[in-house]
């Protein structure tokens, strides 16, 4: 079983940044892809970012521009860096690993981490 650890959720101001971070327990090169998804109160969990291991990135439309996804192999951790934050963005944000197998995908998931924005 992979495990996914979140952190760098809080309470920031419209404008403000954040920075979240997830920490896998193996290597995130042995993932198809990995990535960030979001759940608003009352709304269906939907895709923030998401990085492929060549570098190429999918990014939700209500967040290109202002979120950023990278990641750290030594460490092996994927950040999401958000800038100019807005009260929509409010929600539980969670850390997605994809695994391809000889069965197909395998998706694992982090515990999530809440991120508000609210003056």
């Amino acid at each position: 079983q992979v495990q996914l650890v979140e952190s760098g959720g809080g309470l920031v101001q419209p404008g403000g940044s954040l920075r979240l971070s997830c920490v896998v327990d193996r290597s995130i090169f042995t993932f198809h892809h990995m990535g960030w998804h979001r759940q608003a109160p009352g709304k269906l969990r939907e895709l923030v970012l998401e990085i492929y291991t060549d570098g190429r990135t999918t990014a939700g439309d209500s967040v290109k521009g202002r979120f950023t996804i990278s990641r750290d192999s030594a460490k092996n951790t994927m950040y999401l860096e958000m800038n100019n934050l807005k009260p929509e963005d409010t929600g539980v944000y969670y850390c997605n690993a994809r695994e391809l197998t000889r069965f197909g995908y395998r998706d694992y998931w982090g515990q999530g981490t809440q991120v508000t924005v609210s003056s």
